[in-house]
């Protein structure tokens, strides 16, 4: 198993579950097919710069300082973002197409990808169109979300 292939998936572990234990981890990663020890796994946390932090309850749990950011912030500023740059707007099954002025599309994208967004798999930036992924039937909910969050609520 790759050593990024498997610090990916525990980064995806500690951004969706409350992990409280190197022993729980494992287990976890031997659910979707990765063996690993703890010792191995000990390694990874020390590299990712895991921490244990609180959460409600009292319960100390790893978390990854860069999945800690202010959603609500990251929120103003995907807004911010797609009232200046988005031009429009087109869904088709589990697609979003995004069209910015030339030049500027790798800018939403960025602040697409550093927002947590339901439903956004991942995005795919060209010069003035990104392509974002969907899961299945969520494109237009999507588009109409962030349609309304650039101003652009008249799109039909």
């Amino acid at each position: 198993m790759a050593k990024n292939r498997r610090q990916y998936q525990i980064g995806k572990f500690l951004e969706t579950e409350f992990v409280s234990s190197q022993a729980q981890l494992v287990a976890l990663l031997a659910k979707v097919g990765i063996e690993a020890t703890q010792a191995t796994v000990s390694r990874d946390l020390e590299e990712l710069g895991a921490i244990k932090v609180k959460v409600p309850g009292g319960e100390l749990v790893y978390a990854i300082p860069s999945h800690l950011r202010d959603n609500a912030a990251d929120t103003d500023h995907l807004r911010r973002v797609l009232s200046e740059w988005v031009v429009d707007l087109v869904s088709s099954s589990n697609l979003l197409l995004i069209k910015t002025p030339p030049g500027s599309a790798h800018v939403v994208a960025s602040a697409m990808d550093h927002t947590t967004i339901e439903g956004v798999l991942g995005t795919v930036a060209g010069d003035d169109t990104i392509m974002v992924l969907t899961k299945v039937g969520e494109a237009e909910a999507l588009r109409d979300v962030l349609a309304a969050m650039a101003g652009l609520d008249e799109l039909d």
